[in-house]
C-alpha cells in the first residue's frame, strides 16, 4: 500500500517513547497542527533506528528514559548515520539534568514534558527549519558553562562515551553486558568506567548509582 503523499510545507514527525499513553497523546494533540504529521513512532532507541532506515522523516522526537538502548545512545547512533536530522528532546527529566549535555552532544533541542504544549509545537517548528530550540533556561546554563565549569555538575564533564557507560552502570548492568550491548570490548568498557569513576571522584558502581539518583539521572 503506497503512503499518501503529503503536501511539501508538512513536517514529519517520528515519536520515539516506550510509553504507549505518551505517544497517543503526542500524536493527537499534533494532529491539530496543520504543518504536522506524525509518520512513525518507536517504543525503544532499537525501534528509533529502524524508523530511521526508512527514512520520510523531518524531525525526531525522542524521550531519554527508554529499556534497552536509552535515549542517549539512540541520539548517538542517529547523529552517526544522520547527522543532519533534527532531534527534539522532550523528557521526563528537568533541563538542568540533561539538556546542556545533550545539545552539546547533538541534539536539536531539548525539552521537559511539563512543559506549556505551544512549546512542543514552537520547537519542533524551529528545528525542523535546521536552527536550534533553546529555552531561556537552558541559554542561561549554556552561558554560564561558557564562563567556566565553575558550579557544573561532574558529569556534564563526561564525554559522549563515558556517559553511555555511565548511565548503564549506574542502573545496575555490567561491564560484561554493557560491551554486548554496545558493541565494545570489555577492556574498552572498563577504560570507560574508570575514567568516569575518577572524573566524578567516586570508587564503585554502588557509588555511581547513588551519584545517578542523587541528581536525577535515573529514576
Amino acid at each position: 500500500m503506497r503512503r499518501e503523499r503529503l503536501p511539501e510545507h508538512m513536517i514529519r514527525i517520528a515519536i520515539v517513547d516506550d510509553h504507549a499513553m505518551v505517544r497517543a497523546g503526542l500524536k493527537q494533540f499534533f494532529a491539530d497542527q496543520p504543518d504536522f504529521s506524525v509518520v512513525a513512532e518507536a517504543a525503544n532507541g532499537r525501534e528509533a533506528l529502524d524508523v530511521l532506515h526508512r527514512g520520510g522523516i523531518d524531525v525526531i522526537v525522542l524521550d531519554i528514559n527508554m529499556p534497552g538502548q536509552s535515549g542517549v545512545e539512540a541520539l548517538a547512533a542517529i547523529r552517526a548515520r544522520a547527522p543532519d536530522l533534527p532531534v527534539l528532546i522532550l523528557s521526563g527529566f528537568p533541563e538542568t539534568h540533561y539538556a546542556t549535555t545533550l545539545l552539546r552532544q547533538g541534539a536539536s533541542g531539548y525539552l521537559n514534558k511539563g512543559c506549556d504544549p505551544d512549546d512542543i509545537v514552537k520547537a519542533i517548528r524551529t528545528v525542523a527549519m535546521g536552527r536550534r530550540y533553546i529555552t531561556a533556561q537552558v541559554a542561561e546554563m549554556l552561558a554560564d558553562g561558557a564562563a567556566g565549569a565553575a558550579g557544573r555538575p561532574p558529569h556534564e564533564g563526561l564525554s559522549e562515551r563515558e556517559l553511555q557507560v555511565f548511565l548503564r552502570l549506574a542502573k545496575g548492568e555490567t561491564v560484561g553486558q554493557i560491551a554486548e550491548g554496545m558493541f565494545l570490548s570489555v577492556k574498552t568498557v572498563s577504560t570507560y568506567r574508570a575514567r568516569t569513576l575518577e572524573k566524578l571522584q567516586l570508587e564503585t558502581n554502588s557509588d555511581l548509582t547513588y551519584y545517578a539518583l542523587k541528581n536525577g539521572l535515573i529514576q
